[in-house]
Order: C-alpha cells, then sequence, then structure tokens
C-alpha cells in the first residue's frame, strides 16, 4: 500500500499537469447560488417526475468527499458548511472537460453548475454542466480520522477533524448558538456588553496563577488577566449598574478534560442586587439558552439526562459536606480539619488554610455526587477575599457556586463593597502568598480606593462557557469544545 508522502506526490504531478494545461489550481472566487442543506430541504420530497418538470439549475462549491468514476459517467459527494450532496459527471455532457476529472482528488474543492434529477435509487442528485477547481488538495483525506488513538492528532489537527467530522462542526456552531442566546438574554435584561484589559499590572479578580509578559515600551511586567472582575466593578463604581464581558482568561495551571489554560468566560454584575437574586436570575438565563439551543429542558449527558427545570435546590457548602459523613466539628477547626483530610485520602498541604482543606474535603467528597443542577452556598471566608460576608456568621461570605454534571459551572456572590473589609481581606490574602501560595490574590490599592468612593450593593457571576458548552453539546472533555485547545510542541 502506498503511503503518504507518495500520495503527496501524485498529487503534485497532477497539479503540475493542472498547471500545464492552463488550469489555475488555485482559483478565483467563485459565485454558488444555494447550500446543499438548503437543496436538500427544499427538493427532498419532490418526487422524480416532478423535479424533471422543473429543471431546476443550482450552482454549489465545496469540497469533494468522495468520487467513483465509471469510464463515461462519475458520481461524487460535495460537501459545504451545511453538508452533501451527490453529483454526477457524464462524458456526453462534458466533453472534452470530462478528462479534467482525473486529476481530480478526494479533498479537492470544486464549483458545480447542473440540474437536479433523482438517481434509479431516489438519491437527490445534480447533473453536472460545468464544473471548476477552486483549490487542489495536496493531502488525503483520512479514512477512519473519527475512530483514532491518538486523539490529540484530531486536536492538533482540527482543520482535518472539521473537514471529516460533521459533529465536530456542529459543535462548534452550537457554541456560537450558545454565545448568542447568552448575549440576547442578557441584553434583553438591560445589560451593556465591555471590555476590560487583558494584560494588566495586577492580575486580580480571582485567586489563581498568572502568565507574565514584559512590555517593552514602558518596560514593565505585565500578566495576561486571570479574570475581568476588578475592572467590571470599577464600572459599578462609576455608574453602570448592569455590565457583562465575555472575555479570554489565561491560568497558569493544570491541563484536564475540564481544564484549559485558556478559557472563556462570562462576567456579569448587577447594582443592588446579592447572592439570592443571582440564582434565580441564573435558572431563566439556563432556561432560555436551553430551549433556544437544544429545545428542551431535558439535557443528554454521558449517561445521565440533566433536568434543567426550576428551581435548583440550594444547600450550604457545610451542610454538603457533613450529609457525605464529614465530621462537623471540623469544619471550624484547621488542625481537625488537616488531620481528617490526611486519615481520608484528600490530598493538602501543610501550608493551606482551613478555607482550602474545606475546599479540598469538598472537591473529593462531595463534587463527584453532583449530577442534576445544585447551588452550594455560604463559602468561607478565606476562600473568598472579594464576597461579602453573611451578617449571621462572619466566618462565611454570600457566594454560590453551580454544580452539573460533577463539575462546577457557575461563581457568584453577593459583592464585598466594604473598602475598610477589602483592604483587610488583600492583606491575608499577601500574606498567604508570601507563606508560599502563589494562587493568593494581590493587593490592589487602586481597587480599594475606587471602593472609597462608593460602589452600591451588588452582585457578581462568572459562568465557564467552555464547560457550559460540554453540558448542552455532550461533550466528555473541554478540548472537544475548544476549536484548538492547548497541546504540547508537536514532535
Amino acid at each position: 500500500m502506498e503511503d503518504t508522502n507518495e500520495l503527496i506526490q501524485q498529487r503534485k504531478q497532477k497539479l503540475e499537469a493542472l498547471k500545464e494545461l492552463g488550469i489555475e489550481p488555485y482559483g478565483k472566487p467563485f459565485d454558488f447560488t444555494a447550500y446543499t442543506a438548503d437543496i436538500l430541504g427544499e427538493f427532498e420530497k419532490i418526487d422524480a417526475e416532478s423535479l424533471a418538470k422543473q429543471e431546476k439549475n443550482v450552482t454549489i462549491a465545496g469540497r469533494i468527499m468522495a468520487m467513483r468514476n465509471f469510464g463515461k459517467a462519475a458520481f461524487a459527494h460535495i460537501q459545504d458548511n451545511t453538508g452533501k450532496i451527490q453529483v454526477y459527471f457524464k462524458k456526453d455532457v462534458l466533453g472534452d472537460r470530462f478528462k479534467l476529472l482525473k486529476k481530480l482528488d478526494i479533498g479537492d474543492i470544486v464549483g458545480c453548475t447542473g440540474v437536479l434529477f433523482r438517481t434509479k435509487t431516489d438519491e437527490l442528485t445534480i447533473e453536472i454542466s460545468g464544473f471548476e477547481l477552486l483549490s487542489k488538495s495536496l493531502r488525503p483525506l483520512p479514512e477512519k480520522w473519527h475512530g483514532l488513538r491518538d486523539i490529540e492528532q484530531r486536536y492538533r489537527q482540527r482543520y482535518v477533524d472539521l473537514i471529516v467530522n460533521p459533529s465536530v462542526k456542529d459543535t462548534v456552531k452550537k457554541r456560537s448558538q450558545i454565545i448568542k442566546a447568552i448575549r440576547d438574554y442578557l441584553e434583553k435584561e438591560g445589560f451593556i456588553e465591555v471590555e476590560t484589559p487583558m494584560m494588566q499590572q495586577i492580575p486580580g479578580g480571582a485567586t489563581a496563577k498568572p502568565f507574565k509578559t514584559h512590555h517593552n515600551a514602558l518596560d514593565i511586567d505585565l500578566y495576561l488577566r486571570i479574570a475581568p472582575e476588578l475592572y467590571l466593578k470599577r464600572l459599578i463604581v462609576g455608574g453602570f449598574e448592569k455590565v457583562f464581558e465575555l472575555n479570554r482568561n489565561f491560568r497558569n495551571e493544570g491541563i484536564s478534560t475540564k481544564h484549559n489554560p485558556e478559557f472563556t468566560m462570562l462576567e456579569f454584575y448587577i447594582a443592588y442586587k446579592d447572592y439570592n437574586y443571582l440564582m434565580t436570575f441564573t435558572e431563566g438565563l439556563f432556561e432560555y439558552m436551553a430551549r433556544k439551543v437544544v429545545g428542551s429542558l431535558n439535557i443528554p449527558y454521558g449517561n445521565d439526562t440533566i433536568d434543567l427545570t426550576p428551581p435548583w435546590p440550594r444547600i450550604p457548602l457545610y451542610d454538603a459536606l457533613t450529609d457525605k459523613g464529614v465530621p462537623e466539628n471540623i469544619l471550624r477547626d484547621r488542625k481537625k480539619a488537616f488531620e481528617w483530610a490526611k486519615n481520608n485520602g484528600v490530598d493538602v498541604k501543610a501550608e493551606d488554610s482551613l478555607g482550602k482543606i474545606i475546599d479540598e474535603i469538598f472537591s473529593e467528597k462531595v463534587e463527584p455526587s453532583l449530577i442534576q443542577p445544585t447551588y452550594i452556598i455560604d463559602y468561607p471566608i478565606e476562600l473568598s477575599p472579594l464576597a461579602k460576608r453573611k451578617k449571621d456568621d462572619s466566618g462565611l461570605v454570600e457566594r454560590f457556586e453551580l454544580f452539573i454534571a460533577a463539575r462546577e459551572i457557575v461563581n457568584a456572590f453577593s459583592e464585598l463593597n466594604d473598602p475598610a473589609d477589602q483592604r483587610e481581606r488583600f492583606l491575608q490574602q499577601v500574606e498567604d502568598k508570601e507563606r508560599g501560595d502563589d494562587e493568593a490574590h494581590w493587593m490592589d490599592e487602586d481597587y480599594v480606593r475606587a471602593l472609597e468612593y462608593g460602589m452600591p450593593p451588588a452582585a457578581g457571576e462568572g459562568i465557564g462557557i467552555d464547560r457550559l458548552v460540554m453540558l448542552l453539546t455532550n461533550a466528555p472533555s473541554i478540548r472537544d469544545v475548544i476549536i484548538f485547545p492547548q497541546l504540547k510542541p508537536e514532535k
């Protein structure tokens, strides 16, 4: 069997032969009249006799995905952005131009004009009266690409993945629909879309390790943003009451089926509301998206069916832990929590705060069971340096995370707007960083200054778009919903 290099050489020879015949193998613009999906939708149910009377002439453009040559006739399947349709070449119709079919290969992009008819097997087909080569493909398409064991090859060569796997293209389209639905819903609710800096002197708004770069003209170090939060809340200070940003964030952390170092996040903020309001608001947003994109509130995901019908349970974090057998007496005692975690297979570090230990216990013991939409509410203050304290428990904050399919999709809280309290929280984070926590929040004096001008009571929320798309497209890995995921360099 010929290897790929030999096949490429054969195609290059055809390329040179086409040039010798005066045919440009990477042709000029081509005007087509219809997409294949439109043709199939309009004429699929019209019988052969009625179709023949119409003599419907169409012009399409797309990639050759299959071809069968029978000497004086040939069939091919042409694929465009919307689907595939069969075309039929006849020597007595095309004359000398029929010979050019021998110079074409699967993967070539062509423009074709012809009349619709039905074959003896009743397949809707275009009988070609003229065609042009628009782009020569020098590499053969893989025959069994979808079943590749090396899944990274599909991610790395996404352009091929999109050609041969219609489901991949469907995911990309559905992602676009999800983002449009988000924008439509928020704009309907009176939010305005804004843009905030991606390069920041202080990487704030989350606890995460940033990527670092250097600005030559200013001669300063900058960081790719880990979140737009502090800039969006500056806008709330400035008088905007409903803002959102669909933003790219960068966190210098691990890669997994749930994590990519570059990811998309929706963040929105609303003045004069709290986290209780946001839980109801989030249910409305998810219901709107599901109906728009999937057409149902029952979403298949893996072996489960996720029911997005509101309202969703709201469970305090400590209750969720004790329900899974975690002793209540360890939840407020760092030493006891650390010892219990160590004795029960939870990976914790000696320098971890009580809040961080509790979070690790939760991730190990509770999170895997949260399949249906569930709000986990009221988090330890150590985990939430930007959230408002609960009035009846100063050790907790008004924060919730939404879990669906055993993963966090939403993080939200009532915003801390007391500048003195915020400064103290930042100072505590600075101490944590000095003790070795490279994810601790930085001191941001300008943000504290902004709060000193007065920020109204407000609530803010972040939704992981990539994980949301995973849910609504039944994708098992975040790499399936990011068009070009981050990978190791190719050897």
